[in-house]
């Protein structure tokens, strides 16, 4: 359960996007041990303050974080922390972004107009990031120019596809950022 001794780097990683992009699915399909999670039954008490409508069969949220850990190396492992997704879970973002060396954005394709306000908290609070495409079936392909184009991302911002119910894809995606992360160090 805990990592080795031969660990030297730990790095906090958020996992942020919209409500009901796939947060929860990502962590939990990563983790190489059980994620922690805080998921909550959508009650009558979310009528009128969290807009269902893209999510009509969607029975769960995360009400605080979700948590997970994954080693990339005998000498790197990532502590991934999923941010909830509503408006009024806002100030658990601030607190998560502490000590976080920067995110992993996933985004739905359909529903590209509520990233926004994502990307706004994770450039507000000065994260570097990479933005993953999450495949939902039976959703219209884009490609990823399109998908950055629509978002109006910088040009060094790596945009990735990524299924958040593929470890594989979901570790490419991860991957990807760290790459960058470290790019940035150069």
């Amino acid at each position: 359960m805990y990592v080795g001794a031969s660990v030297q780097t730990a790095v906090k990683i958020l996992v942020v996007g919209h409500f009901g992009v796939g947060k929860t699915t990502f962590v939990g399909n990563i983790s190489e041990i059980p994620p922690l999670r805080t998921e909550e039954l959508i009650t009558q008490a979310s009528v009128g303050v969290d807009d269902l409508s893209s999510t009509p069969e969607k029975t769960t949220t995360t009400v605080a974080m979700d948590f997970g850990r994954l080693t990339l190396s005998e000498s790197l492992v990532l502590y991934l922390f999923g941010t909830p997704g509503q408006e009024r879970f806002k100030q658990l973002w601030e607190d998560l972004s502490l000590g976080a060396l920067g995110a992993l954005v996933l985004v739905d394709p359909e529903r590209l107009d509520e990233s926004f306000p994502v990307l706004d908290l994770v450039e507000q609070y000065g994260l570097p990031y990479t933005v993953a495409v999450n495949r939902f079936e039976g959703a219209r392909s884009y490609s990823l120019e399109e998908i950055r184009e629509a978002l109006n991302l910088p040009d060094d911002t790596p945009v990735v596809p990524c299924d958040v119910r593929d470890q594989k894809s979901a570790a490419d995606a991860l991957i990807t950022l760290v790459g960058h992360l470290h790019s940035r160090l150069d």
